[in-house]
């Protein structure tokens, strides 16, 4: 019986695991795709401009 008890967690985990997986594959894409790849975009002009316009003070 003890080895029943020793491959529990292990078991349960990967089911888990598994579990969590196939959520993260399920939920790219889709609708919500296009805004979030907008909000990254964005975030990654706001922060080239905030370093090119850090670039123009020091050089002024």
């Amino acid at each position: 019986m003890d080895y029943v008890s020793a491959l529990v967690p292990p078991v349960v985990m990967a089911a888990f695991f598994i579990g969590l997986i196939r959520v993260i594959v399920k939920t790219q894409g889709g609708a919500n795709k296009a805004k979030e790849d907008a909000a990254v975009d964005a975030a990654l002009a706001r922060a080239e401009g905030a370093k090119q316009a850090s670039r123009a003070a020091g050089d002024a």
